[in-house]
């Protein structure tokens, strides 16, 4: 078994104004650091239309279709753009996802990582926000129930910033797990610990700012891992953003390189222990581009490492 790394060059299409944190750069300061490393890499597919469907409204997608520019900027939100290309690279990073999930349960794969971009945590069922557009994560998880049979499902999110959009998508999802270790206060204001689903599923776990990896550890250790063994799922998908970086511009956690590849390492291990191995991951965020991209080797250095 290997790690299937699934990107496009599509994604380096989602252009976003000068001075944007979630840029071009970000994808290929990625890429860059995966070289040499040995991975099956997999061409990301456009998205099925019956799969989005599965998370998002025809309208919705309509929309996005609707206000791609043929050049230039379409502003969405104060943060959230399309550029000509950005439609494309949405339905890419979303059909990377069904894709790592369908290599990963058929057992073409022990795990995977999509390199792609935009981000898609933070899109709600019928609202882009936070420089996302399509939920990637929360696509994941609905086809691995869909297609593939599965029974129960979990999302991990790392991401320093609260995954509202998978929140906001897999809420009435019983069989869909949903936990996030997020700084609070920051953007989105969303993922206090009240805010537990209509069946008990979704799990949030606030951190402070100041907060470094030791505390991170300690609160997966505690609380996350425990809550993730319990669900039993047989398919974890990880929102790998690596924004909770001490050198990120955009919050104000204290994690280093080393406390994703223990993180990613574990959540491994727990996937070894309980569905096979199965686990799917998604880049989401991550805006110092030294600090991702070796945050981001680390991590697939470990999925690599436990897919043997």
């Amino acid at each position: 078994m290997t790690t299937a790394l699934l990107t496009h060059a599509d994604a380096l299409g989602h252009v976003t104004p000068p001075g944007h944190p979630e840029r071009v750069a970000r994808l290929e300061h990625v890429l860059h650091a995966l070289e040499g490393l040995d991975l099956m890499r997999v061409t990301a597919p456009m998205a099925a239309e019956d799969d989005l469907l599965r998370i998002h409204p025809e309208s919705y997608l309509e929309m996005l279709r609707l206000n791609a520019p043929r050049e230039g900027f379409a502003e969405l939100d104060a943060d959230t753009f399309l550029s000509p290309g950005s439609v494309e690279a949405a339905w890419r990073a979303a059909g990377a996802a069904t894709r790592a999930v369908d290599l990963v349960a058929g057992g073409e794969a022990g795990n995977a990582f999509c390199a792609m971009r935009p981000p898609g945590h933070h899109a709600e069922t019928e609202t882009p926000m936070g420089f996302c557009l399509l939920g990637n994560a929360a696509l994941a998880a609905r086809h691995a129930l869909d297609h593939h049979g599965m029974g129960r499902v979990a999302v991990v999110d790392f991401d320093v910033h609260h995954g509202n959009g998978t929140q906001d998508i897999l809420w009435d999802e019983p069989n869909a797990l949903f936990v996030s270790s997020h700084q609070m206060p920051l953007w989105p204001g969303t993922g206090k610990p009240d805010e537990t689903g209509a069946y008990g599923n979704v799990m949030n776990v606030p951190i402070a700012p100041g907060t470094d990896g030791a505390r991170m550890r300690a609160a997966y250790t505690e609380e996350v891992f425990p809550r993730v063994r319990a669900f039993a799922p047989e398919l974890i998908v990880v929102s790998a953003g690596f924004d909770a970086h001490l050198a990120d511009p955009l919050a104000h956690l204290e994690w280093l390189d080393e406390d994703f590849a223990w993180l990613t390492r574990e959540l491994c291990a727990l996937a070894d222990a309980i569905c096979g191995g199965r686990l799917v991951s998604v880049l989401e965020g991550g805006y110092d581009l030294e600090a991702l991209a070796r945050s981001a080797r680390a991590h697939v250095t470990e999925l690599k490492e436990a897919a043997g």
